[in-house]
């Protein structure tokens, strides 16, 4: 098989003669129509999806078939809010001053690879020191393995705000970080400061919207921009083109992020039915991340894992984010999937899937959200998120029905990335 192989690409070279590649499966996840297909062949060539044929087609004598028959078969997945930069540990918090920028790269390098391999073949980059806009570029030239990547480079945050950088530091080491490093105090600053991460590269703004959880600072939830200064944040933004995601756990914050339009807010955990309510109005999306609200959790009951400041905050909104996920699933609130990896090791990030659904949400809403409503959010509709003609060819495969068992989103099996296959268990 490997002689043929390497035959075809050299046919390919030499004489322009395209390898089709056939993907025989035995069901596949139709996100658009929220439907389970069985026995198709996906036909693939260069990076894209041909089309979709029914049954099990006969490969012509240049075609690759990969067997996945006894497989269910999805569009690769899309994680609206990664820390790929960074993976959490008891040292965490000193290593932004034990790391050197080339350690956090190939860190980060490897936490990419890890990623795909896990399924998810779209990421969006929430905040880290600027190698995510180097990786995103490494990764869609072909220099290294990894997800197709959003990114919004610095995190934009206030003064001793949640990305204030210098949070904890001795005095002597603050200094007074500006909008270059990502901190605003007016809306001028606001305007500078979207404006550097678009020089920076950026493709997304992401806003600090109330303090945080594991921000080395006292309150968690507190609102941390004016009206006005959102309001200008969101503006710039769309002026060069970018969509603006806010973290935010208070609603006062909340609210104003929404109101300034923010697309999407992350986390949202104290959230009432009011806030709720105009998300709806506005088109808001939540990236809820329970993946992190439950590892946070468990972590914080481990003495020394977190600096002694954030382990109140932590128990204080664990014990608010059941009522909260109850009330935002019973009012319809827009949801897109996201996990907060970073917060919690790399390559776990499915495991958010199963707590959807323990949630409430079905199985298939909870695929849905990873890939056509990602995508939607992206505005990439036309091209990830389903299987179908003209679409990206990511395509991942599981042992089994997801919409029966949600727990076999956790041991992907199969990974294509437009086209290419990067990991294969012989089936």
């Amino acid at each position: 098989m490997k002689r043929i192989l390497l035959i075809a690409a050299l046919l390919f070279n030499f004489t322009g003669i395209s390898q089709v590649t056939l993907l025989h499966c035995g069901k596949i996840i139709d996100t658009k129509q929220g439907k389970v297909l069985s026995n198709k062949t996906i036909v693939v060539s260069g990076s894209k999806i041909l089309r979709i044929e029914n049954g099990f087609s006969s490969p012509k004598e240049l075609d690759n078939v990969l067997d996945l028959k006894n497989k269910t078969v999805l569009p690769g997945l899309i994680d609206m809010h990664v820390h790929i930069e960074s993976e959490t540990s008891p040292s965490h918090y000193l290593e932004e001053f034990t790391l050197n920028e080339a350690d956090v790269a190939f860190n980060a390098a490897e936490i990419a690879k890890r990623t795909l391999m896990a399924g998810f073949t779209t990421v969006r980059d929430l905040g880290g020191s600027g190698v995510n806009v180097s990786l995103r570029n490494a990764i869609a030239k072909g220099k290294i393995i990894g997800p197709r990547i959003f990114t919004a480079e610095k995190a934009i945050g206030t003064t001793g705000g949640h990305a204030d950088p210098t949070n904890g530091w001795r005095k002597d080491l603050m200094g007074d970080p500006g909008p270059a490093e990502g901190v605003i105090n007016s809306p001028a600053d606001a305007r500078k400061a979207v404006r550097q991460r678009y020089k920076n590269g950026a493709d997304w703004i992401k806003i600090t919207a109330t303090g945080g959880v594991l921000s080395v600072s006292k309150n968690g939830q507190n609102p941390q921009f004016t009206q006005e200064e959102a309001n200008e944040i969101v503006k710039t933004a769309r002026e060069y083109g970018m969509g603006v995601a806010a973290h935010a756990h208070g609603i006062e914050g909340m609210k104003r992020a929404i109101i300034a339009g923010v697309t999407t807010i992350e986390h949202g955990s104290l959230m009432d039915k009011e806030t709720a309510t105009l998300m709806k109005e506005h088109g808001t999306y939540l990236v809820p991340t329970l993946s992190a609200g439950r590892y946070v959790a468990k972590m914080a009951k481990s003495k020394g894992y977190y600096p002694e400041i954030i382990v109140p905050k932590i128990i204080e909104i664990d014990a608010k984010l059941r009522t909260t996920f109850d009330m935002v699933y019973n009012e319809g609130v827009n949801i897109a999937f996201g996990t907060d990896a970073g917060v919690f090791p790399h390559g776990e990030n499915a495991k958010e899937f199963g707590y959807m659904v323990e949630t409430g949400w079905s199985e298939m809403f909870s695929l849905q959200s990873a890939t056509t409503t990602n995508a939607k959010v992206l505005d990439m509709e036309e091209e990830l998120g389903q299987i179908a003609a003209g679409f990206i060819a990511d395509i991942i495969a599981v042992d089994e029905d997801p919409t029966q068992n949600i727990s076999t989103m956790e041991n992907v099996v199969f990974v294509m990335k437009e086209g290419v296959v990067y990991k294969q268990l012989s089936f």
